[in-house]
């Protein structure tokens, strides 16, 4: 295996850790609270730079999806306004209608956002 690569299963793993239970405790765990078997700590620690590279760009992707999310509010504001200036009779449903398809598809992307809970941070999904 090239030393560029990061292993998705060590990644898995240490996405899965929790570091805050780590550093107060000395055990490795899962976030369930689970402790790490032997086989697993080892695994965590034989990771390469490429590992720990890959469980950053995964760490940051997620802050941006909860950065995202959570202005997501505002944003769909800023998004409608010029909608609802073109209107006499201000609503959702006729701002919708002057909407083209994709401007309809960030309407709905926004409006998730700001309606289903954050996801927690899992590996391999932002």
């Amino acid at each position: 295996m090239p030393p560029s690569e990061a292993r998705p299963e060590i990644v898995a793993l240490l996405c899965d850790a929790n570091f805050q239970h780590f550093r107060e405790t000395g055990p490795w765990s899962h976030r369930n609270g689970r402790p790490f078997t032997q086989e697993e700590r080892e695994a965590v620690f034989k990771a390469t730079r490429a590992d720990l590279e890959e469980l950053k760009s995964q760490h940051s992707r997620y802050l941006e999806y909860l950065r995202t999310h959570e202005e997501a509010p505002e944003a769909i504001q800023r998004f409608l306004a010029p909608f609802m200036e073109q209107l006499d009779e201000k609503n959702l449903g006729n701002a919708h209608a002057l909407m083209t398809e994709d401007e309809r598809a960030e309407f709905d992307r926004l409006l998730k956002l700001m309606i289903e809970p954050a996801l927690p941070f899992t590996p391999y999904t932002f």
